[in-house]
């Protein structure tokens, strides 16, 4: 009898788990399948219930009249259980000039990024590392001896003039200004050094997204961050250039491909300025020429907009902006990572030849459905080169007005 009542016990156990997975994934599946915030053109306000019409969720029939603009709706799973609140906010229809240009990118960072720290050997012949635990990859110097410091040949021509005192560096890190002391050393040839690896600039290409009506552009769909250290990168300046595609290498399964493009860095070449690397897009002002870069004017779509099924894909990879054949095959109205919110797949076997699908250079290419700008291609699946993610255009039009002078 105790046995059995063990065995019931463990049973009901499993069961309770169970329900309490199951709940918790429908609770995830309905959160990323209605969004916290909606924008909705002024016309389309009656088809809302249409928009967010699901058969486990009931909304509620009143709202406050505050008067502010936006309002929020209340939503009940099954009518009971409180589920959350939806902010509703009526907008106008907005146009913008879609791209699919390769540019090319340079940024300096806003400080100096410590990469790493190293060992020195010093003329006791012992290897020593002055830095390690005192610094950390990530940081950004902003100051040496009490003296601004703005790129990598200023701190190193302070490093060249240490006499083996005592130095101390201010360093930006986690957004905040932190004091430190280093103790350099002198080396097998007679030079004093720190032990760190710096850099203070990077470069590369990618894809114009858009421009709008006010001459902001957006790039990429996702912000470029350190190739050594995985963060993103803060920026002090930067510009947008003209480049050229030279070849590409495919991607495959298992293995991404990349386009390999060619950038001047001459200034007839400029076509904008870089005010804003975010999580969500490189952003700034666009100052063409015209002639050399592909703009083609359309409306854009929201994100309740966006369906299942066919779609294009406007990208440059043999030196002129084409249209490719994809299909939308999921939408995340909610997804955490803004940079996920749906997956693309190739289905044109023109630009699967050509690229494998989706490769690297891609990312900010637009995404367009039904004859709208739905958004932009941020990545591509490592093991399957023809699928990918992306961004939905209303998140990165949010993104170009914000934080920019």
């Amino acid at each position: 009898m105790n046995r059995k009542r063990k065995y019931r016990i463990w049973i009901l156990w499993c069961l309770g788990l169970d329900l309490l997975v199951i709940g918790c994934m429908g609770y995830r599946y309905l959160d990323r399948r209605i969004p916290d915030e909606i924008h909705v053109q002024k016309e389309q306000e009656i088809k809302l219930e249409q928009i967010l019409e699901h058969p486990l969720l009931t909304f509620e029939d009143a709202v406050s009249v505050s008067g502010t603009g936006s309002y929020t709706i209340g939503c009940n799973i099954m009518g009971v259980i409180p589920f959350k609140e939806i902010r509703v906010i009526p907008s106008e229809s907005r146009s913008v000039y879609v791209s699919g240009s390769t540019v090319g990118i340079y940024m300096e960072t806003d400080g100096v990024l410590i990469i790493d720290t190293g060992e020195i050997l010093s003329e006791e012949g012992i290897s020593r590392e002055p830095a390690k635990n005192v610094v950390k990859p990530g940081d950004y110097i902003v100051a040496f001896n009490s003296q601004v410091i703005h790129s990598k040949r200023e701190l190193i021509e302070d490093i060249r003039a240490l006499d083996g005192q005592d130095v101390e560096v201010e360093v930006l890190r986690n957004d905040k200004i932190i004091p430190l002391t280093l103790t350099p050393v002198k080396d097998v040839q007679g030079a004093y050094k720190l032990g760190i690896w710096v850099r203070d600039n990077t470069q590369g290409i990618g894809t114009l997204t858009f421009v709008d009506e006010d001459g902001r552009y957006g790039a990429l769909g996702h912000g470029i961050s350190d190739i050594d250290t995985g963060k993103l990168l803060k920026i002090e300046s930067g510009a947008l250039y003209q480049a050229e595609i030279l070849g590409v290498q495919k991607g495959s399964n298992g293995n991404p491909g990349e386009l390999a493009g060619l950038i001047r860095y001459d200034s007839d070449r400029v076509i904008g300025s870089i005010k804003k690397n975010g999580e969500n897009g490189i952003y700034g002002n666009f100052t063409g020429p015209l002639d050399q870069i592909t703009l083609m004017r359309m409306p854009m779509a929201y994100k309740q907009e966006l369906e299942i099924g066919p779609a294009q894909i406007l990208c440059c990879v043999d030196g002129q902006v084409s249209a490719y054949d994809a299909e939308i095959v999921k939408i995340d109205l909610n997804h955490e990572d803004t940079n996920k919110s749906f997956v693309i797949h190739v289905t044109d076997q023109e630009l699967i030849d050509k690229t494998g699908g989706i490769v690297q250079g891609m990312s900010g290419s637009p995404v367009i459905q039904n004859e709208k700008f739905a958004g932009a291609v941020t990545h591509v699946f490592v093991q399957d080169s023809t699928s990918g993610y992306g961004i939905f255009a209303e998140t990165m039009l949010e993104n170009s007005g914000k934080n920019q002078q």
